[in-house]
This record gives structure tokens, C-alpha cells and sequence, in this order.
């Protein structure tokens, strides 16, 4: 052991003398116990720094649930956002309610059409694309009949896939060509622990999360020698109009068995009850206990892999899941 940092330097050849170079902590200002890095030197709160600012998205799937609270969290933080969504009224309505930063594009994103005009409205309006996040998607049928794969329907598992795979690789190609052009961007996808773990959804949703999974990793392989950094977000279950709806359908008896249910059923905005009694489902389910998980949650996930403070992180499945997919209290620990 070295008792001196005299000694120390001595070792490694280094005169002591060069110790006087070094910084020394007793004679650096120190910072009163009351003053944080977000205060200013009068001690009155600074506004904290908007971590978006300058950068133009597109959310897909942004005019509600997930996708609305990552549009609202983004505009808030200074970013200019094109909502791409099929939901025309509330796609309008949301955009005219955040101001002139925000636009509304409607897109199927199966379509390769919707998700090219998405891009380009973008670009045309902005000058640039920074950030493309791509949260639509479906459910898919909660039937007791879409959870075996003895009752596999092709035709279920082909309209779920085109919407959740196809649609995020269309969002990745096109975003990626308007990025490639200033080497940098951010690509997000939303997938779902049903990506990572068996037992968290019906066949065809669980391959479609799986699916993303797999095309982040990849995407992320190529587009990172354009500057092009690719992600993912991996929720667990948020009490989403979606989610609740599928709860409905799940437990609706009339549709139990019924394998020719709408895939597209009209969404109702739920009843606060309902929403409460999901997050208690989910609540019950998590292996972190004394949280609830909401749209905020995922929205400031995406904010994280949309700026520029996750600069260096690519390939990379943000799984946000309070350890569910990690830990499965089997022994009562």
C-alpha cells in the first residue's frame, strides 16, 4: 500500500513535483449545501434545461395512450412533432391543442405509402427529421381462441404483424433515409415484455414484440456506421384505452370463443374505475411493488432515447418492467 501520494508517484516514475498540478479539492470552491446544480447562485429555481430542444420527430400512433403522452412530453421539452396516426379527430385535436410546433399526418403505418408522406411532410415542414418513434400498434384478439395455438388463425397473425413489424421496419427505412443524410438520429421502437418473456400475450402479438426486438438489434448493426442510433422500449402494462379494451374483450363472454372478432374494435375512452381496476391487475402482477406504471413512465423512456443524453447506447431494449421479466418471486424471497 502506497501511504503517500509522494510515494505513489515515485512508483510510476512520476516526479513528485508534478503533484503540484494536480487539482487539489481543499483549495476548490465548494458549492453552499443549500445551492444544487439547477438553482442559480441567488438561490432562486432555474428552469430545467428542455432536452429536445431544435429536434424534429414523428410519433407514431401519437394521438392517444403511449403516444400521446410521449408527444406531449416531447413538445414539452422543444421538440416539433408530427403526430402519424389513423385516428383523425384525435390526431387534429391533440395537435391543435399543443400549438404551432405540432402537426398531424394520417398514416396507416402498414401502408409504405403513409409512413414515406409521414417522413416527407416532416422534412418539408422542419427541414429535418431527429427522431422517429414508432409506437403504433395493435392487440390484437384477447379470445380465448387467439390464445391457442391449436385454434392459429393466418389471417389474425398476418393483420397484428403488418401493423406492429411491418410498420416498424417502413418506419425505420424511411426514417433512416431522411437521417442518413445528416449522419445522426434517433429510432425508437415500442415493443413489450411480451418481446422478451412467453406467457404475456397471444401468439401473434407475442411474435410481433419479439419481431421488434429483433429488427432493433439489427437495424442498430447497419444504421450505426450513418450516426443512426436504433432502440427499443419494453413496457409492462399500462392502463391504456387499448389495453383496457382488450381487458373487456378478454372477459366479455359474447366474444370468448369468437375467433371472427374484429381485430379493430372501437376503442372506448375507459371510465376511471376501469382504469383503476387495470392498474390494480397490473399492480398485482408486478414484482416491484409500491409504483404504478402509466403512459408518463414510457413517455420519459422515450425521452431518454430520443436526446442526446443516451448519445452512445444503441441496440439497446430499454425494458420497463419493474423487474418482472427478470426476477419471479417463485420461493418467497
Amino acid at each position: 500500500m502506497h501511504t503517500t501520494l509522494a510515494s505513489y508517484a515515485q512508483d510510476l516514475a512520476m516526479p513528485a513535483a508534478a503533484l503540484d498540478l494536480l487539482p487539489d479539492k481543499a483549495h476548490q470552491p465548494s458549492m453552499p449545501p443549500s445551492l444544487h446544480a439547477w438553482d442559480s447562485p441567488n438561490g432562486a429555481p432555474t428552469p430545467m434545461p428542455k432536452r429536445l430542444e431544435g429536434k424534429v420527430a414523428i410519433v407514431t400512433g401519437g394521438a392517444r395512450g403511449i403516444g400521446e403522452a410521449i408527444v406531449r412530453l416531447f413538445v414539452k421539452h422543444g421538440a416539433k412533432v408530427v403526430i402519424a396516426d389513423i385516428d383523425d379527430a384525435a390526431g387534429e385535436a391533440l395537435a391543435a391543442a399543443l400549438g404551432p410546433h405540432v402537426g398531424f399526418v394520417r398514416c396507416d403505418v402498414s401502408v409504405e405509402e403513409d409512413v414515406e408522406r409521414a417522413v416527407e411532410r416532416a422534412v418539408a415542414r422542419y427541414g429535418r427529421l431527429d427522431v422517429l418513434c414508432n409506437n403504433a400498434g395493435v392487440l390484437g384478439r384477447q379470445t380465448r381462441a387467439a390464445k391457442s395455438i391449436l385454434s392459429f388463425d393466418a389471417g389474425e397473425f398476418d393483420r397484428v404483424l403488418r401493423v406492429n413489424a411491418l410498420g416498424a421496419a417502413l418506419g425505420m427505412k424511411h426514417a433512416a433515409l431522411a437521417m442518413t443524410q445528416r449522419r445522426a438520429g434517433s429510432i425508437i421502437s415500442v415493443a413489450s415484455v411480451a418481446g422478451v418473456l412467453g406467457g404475456l400475450g397471444p401468439h401473434a402479438y407475442t411474435a410481433s414484440k419479439h419481431a421488434i426486438v429483433g429488427l432493433t438489434k439489427n437495424a442498430a448493426c447497419e444504421l450505426g456506421a450513418h450516426g443512426i442510433r436504433v432502440n427499443c422500449i419494453s413496457p409492462f402494462g399500462v392502463a391504456t384505452p387499448m389495453l383496457i379494451n382488450a381487458w373487456r374483450q378478454g372477459h366479455d363472454a359474447s366474444t370468448a370463443d369468437d375467433a371472427d372478432a374484429d381485430i379493430d374494435l372501437d376503442i372506448a375512452v375507459p371510465s376511471d374505475q376501469e382504469v383503476e381496476k387495470m392498474e390494480e391487475v397490473v399492480r398485482g402482477l408486478a414484482t416491484l411493488k409500491g409504483a404504478t406504471l402509466r403512459p408518463r413512465d414510457i413517455a420519459e423512456a422515450a425521452l431518454f432515447l430520443a436526446s442526446d443524453d443516451s448519445r452512445y447506447i444503441s441496440g439497446h431494449n430499454l425494458v420497463v418492467d419493474g423487474g418482472v421479466t427478470t426476477s419471479r418471486n417463485l420461493i418467497g424471497l
